[in-house]
């Protein structure tokens, strides 16, 4: 370890990537605006049981992935691995559910897991998530697949899927375990050793497991479509109807689990063929015992999530990842001593209008400080000469066709619009 290496499975972000972050981000606030989603930030850490009952003590993010500590008060906190959790906790703490239903969320900002790095997957990342509160409405477990697919074709992101499955209620699920432990135990010495643990444990993420040995094992195993109550059944055939009327293509598939125990019914994941073999860009479903679990009234409610990271990787796999950049509004070239004095005044007055203004810091000469403005790519230069300084006046140059122009210090209101109207 050294000062100057970052820590393992963490990233920087900076100049010409940055960039594209902004440009995704201001894509998902416009597409959740559209259907109504407001914006919610909660702590980066949480108490360390809002997770454990939250997603699941038997899950790998529990037993194996999170950050935990414990602070001076020897309280266990966790910083967070995922969004959902975080955000009923205060869906119930601040009350939300006494307003309007249902109550339309969706939160962005970095997660935690000590997992294995490799592309698009990092130890801290970024997920983006939204979650409706307050409705068990078929509409939206589908409003919750279809918002980011919008976002997805506003990227300009094709080749993805819907896959869906339904995994039941707890009034259905328990007999479906039951055949799952059958089925199962006769193989349980072929078994990895995370799927026998599971076996005992949480049977139905067994059907989660990417072991190629276990896949051969699962292919026959029974599918839970024939063991629904009738509730269950019906909420599937209507969202299923729902994708068919907005002409939504997805593809049933029976082995979809989430690995989250607080899933119940719908759940979905988006593939995209750019990824390989971990090609998911996205999963959700709906989870209507979760409110009721962390202390809230029963409350239902479904939600979806994506890694950011691993929606730009998709992006720059079919080359769609290009940032929008743009040089200064102007670049201030001056001869020092007075010149850069009054090119100062000017520089700020401009920035305090929005433009971006630029000039020289490092005392270089009048070719270096336009070869400067060149590779930075600014629109204009502004030449600050003693002689045109000492008739109130600079030289305005366009970069593009290296016409120039000259300017009237005393009216900077006319530069400034001079320059916004160059920029729009």
């Amino acid at each position: 370890m050294t000062l100057t290496n970052r820590p393992r499975g963490t990233n920087d972000v900076g100049p010409g990537e940055i960039e594209l972050w902004h440009q995704l981000e201001e894509k998902i606030r416009q597409v959740c605006s559209a259907f109504g989603y407001k914006e919610l930030r909660t702590p980066i850490f949480e108490h360390t049981e809002l997770f454990q009952r939250g997603i699941g003590e038997a899950t790998d993010i529990v037993e194996k992935e999170m950050y935990t500590f414990m602070d001076r008060g020897q309280r266990s906190l966790t910083l967070r691995p995922e969004g959902t959790a975080p955000l009923v906790r205060a869906f119930v703490e601040n009350r939300y559910g006494e307003g309007a239903l249902p109550v339309k969320l969706y939160y962005l900002g970095p997660m935690f897991r000590y997992e294995r790095p490799q592309a698009g997957r990092y130890r801290q990342f970024t997920q983006f998530g939204l979650e409706a509160l307050g409705s068990a409405d078929p509409l939206l477990d589908v409003e919750a697949i279809v918002l980011p697919l919008e976002l997805y074709k506003a990227c300009g992101l094709s080749g993805f899927q819907v896959e869906i499955n339904t995994i039941g209620c707890p009034v259905c699920r328990p007999a479906y375990r039951e055949e799952l432990v059958k089925y199962f135990e006769p193989h349980a010495d072929k078994l990895c050793g995370s799927c026998k643990n599971r076996l005992e444990r949480n049977p139905l993420r067994l059907l989660d497991c990417k072991v190629e040995g276990c896949q051969e094992i699962m292919a026959g195993a029974p599918s839970i479509t024939k063991h629904l109550c009738p509730e269950c059944e019906e909420h599937f055939s209507q969202v299923l109807a729902y994708l068919d009327a907005l002409g939504i293509e997805y593809k049933l598939n029976h082995r979809l689990v989430r690995g989250f125990d607080y899933y119940t019914k719908t759940v979905f994941e988006v593939t995209c063929s750019e990824l390989g073999a971990q090609n998911a860009v996205g999963a959700g479903g709906r989870y209507d015992g979760l409110v009721e679990e962390l202390g809230g009234k029963p409350t239902p409610a479904v939600g979806f999530a994506v890694g950011v990271e691993r929606l730009l990787l998709a992006l720059r796999g079919q080359e769609k990842a290009k940032a929008e950049t743009a040089g200064p509004d102007a670049y201030i070239v001056h001869f020092g001593g007075e010149t850069k004095q009054r090119a100062a005044q000017t520089a700020f007055f401009l920035r305090r209008r929005g433009l971006w203004v630029e000039l020289d810091y490092l005392g270089r000469s009048i070719k270096a400080q336009m070869k400067a403005a060149d590779r930075l790519g600014s629109r204009h230069v502004l030449i600050f000469g003693e002689d045109e300084l000492s008739r109130g006046e600079a030289v305005l140059r366009d970069m593009k066709d290296g016409q120039e122009q000259k300017v009237d210090l005393q009216d900077l209101e006319q530069l400034a619009k001079i320059l916004g109207e160059c920029g729009q």
